[in-house]
């Protein structure tokens, strides 16, 4: 069955016609975001971060106020957590097809709680023209529980191909043989790497955004070197984010949500265009333990 899905999104992508019924919209420049929504779950009360309608409502306010074009979104639970957040009067809502493995178990610290499904995907805003691959399976290493990529192409006035990621938490710096999340993490580089350096060889501007739980803006950061090897040249990567410290929670001042770009997107980067929009108030009126990022790229 899994196949016979990726099959079929496969063939979208070949025949072009995922998204061609929209309008070519807006042509420059294109707002791209990024967002962990922290176990979004469909139903009230479900899930590790149990929300009320009121809170779905202020996410909604969010979404409005922060006004992407493009916006990657981690850990909603499926399609109808996403558009009870991203107006499908005003969105397209772009899911992974990576079935829920079963295994949830209870919410740390929550027993009476049980963990959601965790996808990634995009919300496109209406009128803008899109195509989408197959998702990056290779990303899972075969494990049911970690995230698959979601791979669009977005045929603004020139075309630009978003990967939305998730990846394995647990070493956010450094490289401890002797952390059993280190392992795993470096694994995904490879496959990371691959589709940037697949990217590069088909000049095809690029950019790689979502939550990579790992602080790739620090100096020699490891994980960063092992998908970015400086080949082929065009897959050489750019932290939209430059030097730009986090502010979201006050504990904690580097990025590990991310947009990064290939040579030929990078050059597309408005210049100051990079933000971290900040709720406001203190960390428990916080609709979401990240806070979105986003770029303004030229089409």
């Amino acid at each position: 069955m899994i196949r016979t899905l990726l099959a079929a999104v496969a063939a979208l992508s070949l025949s072009g016609c995922a998204g061609l019924g929209d309008s070519p919209g807006r042509r420059s420049p294109l707002k791209i975001a990024s967002w962990n929504l922290e176990h979004l779950a469909a139903a009230n009360g479900q899930g590790c971060r149990p929300r009320t309608e009121a809170d779905y409502a202020s996410l909604r306010r969010h979404v409005a106020a922060l006004d992407a074009d493009v916006i990657a979104f981690q850990e909603v639970q499926d399609r109808a957590a996403a558009e009870r957040v991203f107006d499908p009067a005003r969105y397209t809502v772009v899911m992974s097809m990576r079935p829920p493995s079963g295994r949830g178990g209870a919410c740390r610290g929550q027993p009476d709680l049980a963990i959601q499904h965790q996808a990634v995907g995009f919300a496109v805003r209406k009128g803008l023209r899109w195509r989408r691959h197959a998702d990056v399976t290779a990303l899972g290493l075969g494990d049911p529980d970690l995230r698959w990529g979601v791979d669009l192409t977005i045929d603004h006035a020139r075309p630009i191909r978003l990967l939305a990621v998730h990846l394995k938490s647990g070493c956010p710096s450094g490289r401890s043989a002797e952390d059993p999340d280190c392992p795993i993490l470096f694994a995904q580089a490879s496959a990371l790497g691959d589709w940037t350096d697949e990217r590069a060889r088909k000049d095809e501007a690029f950019m790689v955004l979502g939550d990579w739980n790992r602080r790739i803006s620090q100096p020699g950061d490891a994980f960063l070197a092992a998908v970015d090897d400086g080949q082929p040249a065009k897959a050489r990567l750019t932290i939209a984010a430059g030097d730009r410290s986090a502010t979201c929670d006050p504990r904690y001042t580097a990025f590990i949500d991310h947009i990064v770009a290939g040579a030929d997107a990078a050059v597309r980067l408005r210049p100051g265009s990079f933000e971290e929009y900040v709720y406001g108030g203190g960390e428990d009126e916080a609709p979401s333990d990240h806070c979105p990022v986003s770029v303004r790229v030229s089409g």
